[in-house]
């Protein structure tokens, strides 16, 4: 018996967000260790991605809205499949082949996701997804990740905190009692009020003098400035380019950030402001001044939904401080915007919105996100995986890594996992935009080895400064140390390294 669903307004208005130049689908790679038995996994993939209903399912569109329709004609052989990378297949060759399939729609008469079994990856294996977002956004999709895992719950996320507050983009927004309800009730009147403000500047600026909570972020939301031109914005083509980063040690990023007096969250941030800093001045364009907006996904599920699949996040406008040549200078003006942004209402409104745009006609959808985009240069997510390594039929992973679809005319997505005890970061770019993301994507690891540089100066010349002070106490009459005072043990090995890095 075919089984049908309303699809929610906010995942309806995800459905429609495909654009031929910028396709609305979640890409993610992982490699894995050999030896691979490809028809074992090939059919633990199959069972374990059924596991969830929604993959047997197909997006239909009707007069009276868009559902969840049992495909009558499914064949798990057209959404599991094999391939392999031409010539040795390494790295390059499969970003070239992420890229392509980034590039190329799913099949819209059938469930709208697919895996590609890449066969003899570096010895291994690699496993290519693609997922529609309507089927749901990150924080869900790592839920279907862990559902194919050989340990499954037992691998599930842990989550990251600092000294300072938690570091993660999914959980930057302060907990606002009834703000993910409220945005999720507007509806028809708040998208009448949307479409009122963007059509009327001087309503924007009334409601933003005289506005308050909701309202005033729906204001500001329609009628904030656009962030600075660059090369970065322009208009897509739809050939992407993938790159990703080596992976960075946790444990190196939380002792950076506990010494430079920040979040975790702040220093990544202020490594993708330093690296499209560097990218821009390498092309011989003008760096001074610029300020770059990310569209970042905020997550709002209330507790005990993060096993739902579909959509449930906020969006909020970040703008990274490009044009602050000092790091220093510039992890600290990201780390004032941070604390600044903790109280904002705009995720919960633009929830709402999005909710509100899938019930309305698609133009008027079309106009009005098209509206909101035109004033950001990229689309920025950070997800918190597994923080123990999983295998997938007996294989263990050794790299976990997706790319965020881009939206309008967006042309970046900048993405960040932690996975194992490491971060990496991916990027993906519209090719005709920045046709070479490995030159970005190579600034990231340098703009943070530079703050760890800093740190481990720090800690040598006070280790230095220690040391000459304990050769005049020895010339001098001694004198009975001060109680609880020990000394620190790790000052050798970091001054070794900072002098390495000198080098």
């Amino acid at each position: 018996m075919s089984h049908s669903e309303r699809m929610s307004p906010v995942d309806t208005a995800w459905l429609r967000m495909d654009r031929p130049h910028n396709l609305m689908m979640i890409v993610g790679v992982m490699t894995l260790e050999g030896p691979v038995d490809v028809k074992a996994l090939e059919t633990a993939l199959g069972e374990r991605m059924l596991a969830f209903h929604r993959f047997r399912q197909r997006a239909v569109t009707t007069p009276a809205g868009a559902f969840w329709v049992d495909d009558r004609h499914f064949d798990i052989a057209r959404h599991i499949r094999r391939a392999r990378l031409p010539g040795r297949g390494g790295e390059k060759a499969l970003q070239r082949y992420v890229a392509q399939l980034a590039s190329e729609p799913l099949d819209p008469n059938h469930p709208l996701w697919q895996t590609i079994i890449v066969e003899k990856y570096e010895g291994g294996a690699a496993i290519i997804s693609r997922i529609h977002h309507a089927i749901g956004d990150g924080i869900a999709l790592m839920k279907v990740l862990l559902g194919l895992a050989d340990d499954g719950e037992d691998s599930r996320p842990a989550p990251h905190h600092d000294h300072h507050e938690e570091g993660w983009l999914s959980s930057l927004v302060a907990p606002l009692a009834g703000a993910a309800e409220t945005g999720a009730k507007l509806t028809g009147s708040a998208l009448r009020e949307a479409l009122a403000i963007a059509t009327s500047p001087t309503r924007a600026a009334k409601l933003l003098k005289t506005g308050v909570g909701v309202a005033s972020e729906l204001a500001w939301l329609l009628a904030m400035p656009s962030d600075s031109e660059t090369r970065f914005k322009g208009k897509p083509q739809g050939a992407k380019q993938v790159a990703w980063t080596r992976p960075l040690s946790l444990t190196e990023v939380k002792a950076a950030s506990w010494a430079l007096h920040c979040s975790i969250n702040d220093i990544l941030l202020a490594c993708v402001a330093g690296a499209l800093r560097a990218y821009l001045e390498d092309k011989g364009d003008e760096s001074r001044g610029v300020e770059l907006r990310a569209l970042v996904p905020i997550n709002l599920r209330p507790p005990g939904a993060e096993d739902e699949l579909g959509n449930r996040f906020g969006i909020l406008g970040v703008e990274l401080p490009v044009g602050f040549a000092d790091p220093l200078e510039r992890l600290a003006e990201v780390r004032r915007r941070m604390l600044q942004l903790k109280s904002s209402y705009e995720p919960p409104v633009t929830l709402g919105l999005f909710g509100a745009l899938g019930l309305a006609p698609k133009l008027a959808q079309d106009q009005l996100f098209d509206l909101l985009i035109s004033r950001a240069t990229a689309v920025m997510t950070n997800v918190p995986g597994p923080q123990k390594q999983i295998r997938i039929a007996g294989c263990p992973v050794k790299q976990v890594m997706f790319w965020v679809p881009q939206s309008g005319d967006i042309g970046m997505g900048v993405s960040i996992l932690s996975y194992a005890g490491n971060v990496q970061f991916g990027l993906i770019t519209d090719t005709a935009l920045t046709p070479d993301p490995e030159a970005i994507i190579g600034r990231f690891e340098r703009e943070f080895e530079g703050y760890l540089y800093h740190v481990l100066l720090e800690a040598s010349a006070r280790a230095d400064e220690r040391e000459e002070a304990e050769a005049q106490e020895e010339e001098a009459p001694r004198k009975t140390a001060p109680a609880g005072k020990e000394p620190e043990e790790d000052a050798p090995v970091m001054r070794k390294r900072a002098k390495r890095l000198r080098a």
